[in-house]
């Protein structure tokens, strides 16, 4: 298992930058499995978006002192959640507003399960097309 790929993709998914898709296309030009590659970006990234889930959905009251931006991108991702519901899960791999919907997702409870779906089908999604255009 790619450790450093895994560790990269669940970095990038949580409330910290990273260059996960960098990494797995660098991973692809040395001739590493695409399924495999893709398998393990798209885990690491999933659990990293189910921390961030977790931090919204036990870290209520740290949610209310946070940092004007920080305030921003939550008020963001309330106005995806509040025109497209869960569905917009499927675009927690967008930058700037994924990592808000994740975290916009735990706190207003929405069901881990459905939250998995979504989140790892957007997820996959992305890697894959970045493995195929590879």
């Amino acid at each position: 298992m790619d450790w450093t790929l895994f560790g990269s993709a669940l970095l990038s998914s949580t409330l910290f930058p990273g260059g996960s898709e960098a990494l797995l296309l660098y991973r692809l030009h040395q001739g590493a499995d695409p399924l495999v590659s893709v398998a393990v970006a798209t885990a690491g990234n999933v659990l990293g978006s189910l921390i961030t889930y977790g931090m919204g959905r036990f870290g209520r009251r740290a949610v209310g002192r946070r940092s004007e931006k920080a305030e921003l991108r939550t008020a963001r991702a309330e106005r995806w959640f509040a025109r497209f519901g869960r569905p917009a899960l499927l675009l927690a791999w967008l930058p700037v507003v994924g990592d808000p919907l994740c975290l916009m997702a735990g706190v207003l409870r929405v069901g881990v399960g459905s939250f998995l779906l979504l989140v790892t089908l957007g997820k996959l999604a992305r890697y894959a097309a970045l493995a195929w255009l590879m």
